[in-house]
């Protein structure tokens, strides 16, 4: 306490880990005891890992490693597949391992009476050899199941909570837990006594394996609520995918981009903005892919850089439909100016794909995007999952002042929405709209500007073709009703006229 009678404010130490520390309002509690608990497969051992590398990396902070359970031949070898050389680390003197796995073959006694003395007296040493910063201690479980009370447990982590302050560390202890929802630790009492309480989550949910992360508290500080997305990126280790990041600062340009369709940019009042986001909807078959490349052939042919996600369709295809509707998309890739990203949805969860997305956007640095199609990544993940993927990646394209398209594909061919457009529909500055309209026993295309944010556009729904030049726009549909909702209706001219008239305004 101060002189004047106030407590100083706790200070936080960033752990490094990518969005955790944007979650935890700068780190965890510095010099205090962290506990991370978890199911199986819910990367405990990575977290508390990372947590001593990116120590290391970042910020010049020795670390200690404590292991219960692996060995730490394992521990190396494991870790080495993400990217960490702890090796190279221990022969620098800033990694050290206290090594107090059991033995192969050994059996577990259970003794009332155990002594955590011994070890805490290794850990001492090693924290003095290096002059360690950070510990990680992983798993109490394995040596909590040598006591058979409860409270004994408590005193024990108590203990090691009070030793870990003597020692002027920031302590990460893990441990596991049963159910993803439910009691927060094995034994019912490690929550209670550290300071702070991190859960790591691995849900399946409509067959499909999801983490999450979440802050249940700190102790005399803030932190944000709720549970975030994370994955495991090799070289990387875990990325949290934090949509509360997602702020609204980015700038608005008045500056117009061509569609690649003069038609549709003469509707849209000269074009797109250069920072809007657009969605194409409509059913399989309307044209989207090829609104999408045209799309890219416009800014590509103004020198722009043009970067292509595709989902749904092989490079080979992509490439042999650009030739078909003239535009030489490898003659773009050699100067430059494009990069296509094939691949299917079923690769990776949707956080897998949104990093990755990211890294090959910050890395290529393009001026347009066109993803083909989002309604692809929709049966990959749930629909939470899903709607945060669509909001991550929308907010990381705007703050990043690009021009985005992304199509969506509705489930019925004559109308009718998807669930794609249900999640981004808000977020998007402008939505077009392709749909089949039977006329007579033919089937023919229509195409209508919905939505267009901060600019007039023409509200017709025009017939357009596909030839080999690409699509072509023409008149609006007259005398027919009902195309959006997919059951267009002829309507005689007298009839328009007399519905026409009881909206004019009286002279």
């Amino acid at each position: 306490m101060s002189s004047n009678g106030i407590l100083p404010l706790i200070q936080k130490l960033k752990t490094g880990i990518e969005g955790f520390d944007f979650i935890a309002n700068g780190g965890i509690p510095k010099d205090r005891t962290t506990l991370v608990t978890g199911t199986a497969g819910s990367a405990k051992t990575i977290f508390a890992a990372q947590f001593l590398a990116e120590g290391i990396d970042k910020y010049e902070e020795s670390g200690v490693f404590v292991t219960f359970e692996e060995s730490p031949f394992d521990i190396r070898q494991n870790m080495e597949a993400i990217g960490w050389n702890i090796t190279s680390w221990e022969k620098e003197g800033k990694w050290a391992f206290v090594d107090a796995s059991p033995e192969p073959g050994s059996e577990t006694t259970i003794a009332g009476n155990y002594d955590l003395g011994a070890l805490l007296a290794r850990i001492e040493s090693a924290v003095n050899r290096i002059q360690a910063k950070r510990i990680s201690m992983d798993s109490l479980g394995a040596i909590f199941t040598q006591f058979n009370d409860n409270s004994l447990i408590r005193n024990e982590l108590f203990r090691i909570a009070t030793a870990m302050k003597k020692m002027g560390v920031t302590a990460i202890l893990t441990a596991e837990r049963i159910h993803e929802y439910g009691e927060i630790a094995r034994y019912g009492v490690e929550e209670f006594v550290a300071d702070n309480v991190i859960i790591l989550r691995n849900v399946l949910e409509e067959e499909k394996r999801r983490r999450t992360i979440e802050i249940l508290k700190f102790r005399g500080t803030t932190h944000q609520k709720g549970e975030y997305p994370f994955t495991i990126i090799p070289g990387e280790g875990i990325m949290i995918v934090p949509l509360s990041a997602m702020e609204l600062k980015q700038r608005s340009s008045n500056v117009r981009i061509s569609s690649g369709i003069s038609e549709l940019d003469h509707m849209c009042g000269g074009g797109f903005f250069r920072d809007s986001i657009l969605l194409v909807s409509g059913a399989t078959g309307t044209g989207k892919t090829l609104v999408s490349t045209q799309f890219i052939h416009g800014g590509a042919v103004n020198q722009e850089r043009c970067l292509l996600f595709a989902f749904e369709e092989s490079r080979e295809q992509l490439f042999r439909n650009a030739t078909g509707w003239g535009m030489d998309y490898e003659q773009l890739e050699k100067d430059g100016l494009l990069k296509v990203v094939c691949e299917y949805p079923e690769t990776a969860g949707l956080e897998d794909h949104l990093i990755k997305m990211k890294m090959i956007i910050e890395e290529f640095h393009p001026n347009r995007v066109a993803i083909d199609s989002l309604s692809a990544l929709e049966r990959v993940s749930t629909m939470r999952g899903f709607r945060e993927f669509v909001i991550g990646l929308t907010a990381f394209i705007k703050h990043q002042e690009i021009a985005g398209l992304f199509t969506a594909t509705t489930p019925t061919l004559l109308g009718g929405s998807s669930v794609t457009e249900a999640h981004i529909s808000t977020i998007t500055d402008s939505i077009i709209l392709l749909r089949y309209v039977e006329m007579f026993g033919e089937m023919r295309r229509g195409l209508t500007v919905l939505k267009m944010r901060g600019s007039a556009h023409d509200k017709d729904i025009r017939e357009f073709s596909i030839d080999g030049s690409g699509m072509h726009i023409g008149k609006p549909f007259r005398n027919i009703t009902g195309i959006i909702a997919g059951n267009p209706i002829h309507v005689s001219a007298g009839e328009v006229e007399r519905l026409g008239s009881l909206f004019q305004d009286e002279v």
